[in-house]
């Protein structure tokens, strides 16, 4: 055994040691690192980011090594209190609404700590550790997502961290799924099946998801699931898993039109009609009179309210106020008018595409929400991730780019007030920029090669 073991080593040392150095930067990020300390941060994320480059550029044909890897490096955050992000708190809350049979949707927490009608494990130190915004606005999170947040109240032992940890291991076995199922379409695609890598072992992902406990990664597993059953052509199966996704984060609902093409008329209804029964069902147990106007209101705060890492908007904010406008009345403007903007491209992309071919509906997906991001107010650096695992089935990698790139949006934590510095995003956003068009031309020169080699042909 001893002996496999160092030929193993001998093999393998320098990614063993790759991977051991990548365990020693995660351990720092998750134990040692005050978001504050903004070039702490940074480099931390640099360092990782080489790391899984490196290690996926050695051993991108040795699974059994990658998906270990990536595990570890997961399995490192899983007692500690996330650093990046305060969401968690209010996810336990929520949960603990949803075990009572109190509707999540129907009253915030500023009304329930207020009224003191309602017991709440810990509530103080929920209620003060959630922030303001959290705090006084309904829940936006879909009803399969409540779910997952009663589970971990259930297992919480009626502790925070034990909340945490049922929530971080939800959020690493739907990981676990997407490279069980990524894998098995890139293969159905004829693409290379260590191209799963880049997903599994991206530093933000692992920050992002497991760290810090957003639910991206259990949406992004019901979707590539579906996507999956979608390329065997098993619609009607797919379409309640893309329910599931939907009913998780509602995301994948900007994509639903794009089905239209790659169906038919006749088979898109069917699977819009399961689809919709899906999400009734689950919505049915949280449903009553307020809770459209509950939710969509505090949706609608997304779009008119909030700013952060934006691209677009940035550029109309500083010119609106060259011209004497007030930051609130940019921001509600352009809340009204980026709606009607994400329909029409959404159109755009549903009738002037084919989207035929699974790979042809990635790549209509990944530009779609890619132009989605650019026009939001918000931009959060965990929204990248459904970029990243899209353009994987693509031609594309500008998003892996992003997703390391959106590290510098992490500036803002570094000041008390929460300021942005658009020199920071302004390097971010030509980086991108800059790489999506040097893509664009580069995939456009290899198609008139092609074609100049088949006419000659």
């Amino acid at each position: 055994m001893l002996v496999k073991i160092l030929s193993y080593y001998r093999l393998h040392k320098i990614p063993i040691l790759l991977l051991v150095a990548s365990l020693l930067f995660y351990y720092t990020f998750a134990y040692y690192l005050d978001r504050t300390d903004f070039p702490k941060l940074i480099t931390l994320a640099a360092a990782l980011f080489f790391l899984c480059y490196k290690l996926i550029q050695f051993e991108k044909w040795n699974f059994k090594l990658l998906l270990t890897a990536g595990i570890l490096f997961r399995f490192v955050f899983l007692f500690v209190t996330p650093m990046l992000s305060q969401d968690f708190h209010r996810f336990i809350w929520d949960g603990e609404l949803v075990l009572q049979g109190i509707n999540p949707y129907l009253q915030t927490p500023n009304t329930i700590i207020e009224e003191g009608t309602i017991l709440i494990e810990n509530a103080a130190q929920m209620y003060a550790s959630m922030g303001e915004i959290s705090a006084k606005n309904f829940s936006n999170y879909p009803p399969l997502n409540q779910l997952l947040f009663a589970l971990a109240a259930l297992f919480s032992g009626k502790s925070a961290i034990g909340g945490i940890v049922t929530m971080r291991l939800i959020i690493i076995l739907a990981d676990i799924g997407i490279v069980y199922f990524g894998r098995k379409l890139l293969l159905k695609l004829n693409l290379s099946s260590h191209l799963i890598f880049w997903y599994f072992l991206n530093p933000l992902v692992i920050i992002e998801l497991t760290g810090n406990l957003h639910f991206e990664g259990v949406m992004l597993f019901f979707f590539i699931w579906s996507m999956y059953l979608i390329s065997l052509k098993k619609y009607i199966l797919a379409a309640p898993i893309l329910a599931f996704s939907i009913a998780v984060k509602l995301v994948p609902l900007i994509f639903l039109p794009l089905f239209l093409r790659h169906l038919g008329f006749k088979k898109a209804i069917q699977f819009y009609t399961i689809i919709g029964i899906t999400i009734l069902a689950l919505l049915l147990p949280f449903y009553s009179s307020e809770f459209i106007n509950n939710y969509a209101t505090t949706i609608g705060l997304w779009f008119s309210n909030f700013e952060f890492n934006a691209s677009i908007y940035n550029i109309i904010k500083k010119i609106a106020e060259f011209n004497g406008n007030k930051n609130w009345e940019t921001i509600r403007a352009f809340g009204k008018i980026s709606p009607y903007i994400t329909i029409t491209v959404v159109l755009l992309f549903s009738f002037l595409k084919s989207n035929k071919t699974v790979t042809s509906l990635f790549t209509s997906m990944l530009w779609v929400l890619t132009i989605y991001y650019f026009i939001s107010t918000t931009v959060h650096p965990w929204y990248i991730i459904s970029l990243v695992i899209l353009s994987l089935f693509t031609r594309f990698r500008y998003a892996i780019l992003w997703s390391a790139a959106v590290f510098l949006s992490y500036w803002a934590y570094s000041n008390p007030d929460f300021t942005e510095h658009l020199g920071i995003l302004t390097i971010e956003y030509t980086l991108i920029l800059g790489y999506i068009l040097y893509e664009i031309l580069r995939l456009n020169k290899q198609k008139l090669l092609f074609s100049k080699n088949k006419t000659v042909n």
